[in-house]
């Protein structure tokens, strides 16, 4: 069972890297995952931001949720 301090934890270690580039790779289920590279933008109490790197013309955020991140829904890689 998640506590509250767990996802406290998550929430201060994604904030400290706000700004910096990230590659996200999220499992959509029956053995498919997607990856995407982007800047995390934002933290908030329950979710987290991510910009995309997709270009001049288009822009896209993605949304996260800190239990995505504990249940590994979602890995977070720093880039170099």
């Amino acid at each position: 069972m998640l506590e509250k301090s767990d996802i406290a934890l998550v929430r201060d270690d994604i904030q400290k890297i706000v700004g910096s580039k990230v590659s996200i790779e999220t499992n959509k289920g029956r053995h498919k995952s997607v990856v995407n590279q982007g800047i995390i933008s934002n933290v908030y109490p329950s979710i987290f931001t991510v910009q995309l790197d997709e270009g001049s013309e288009t822009s896209r955020k993605l949304s996260f949720s800190y239990t995505d991140v504990l249940t590994n829904t979602v890995e977070i890689t720093l880039c170099e």
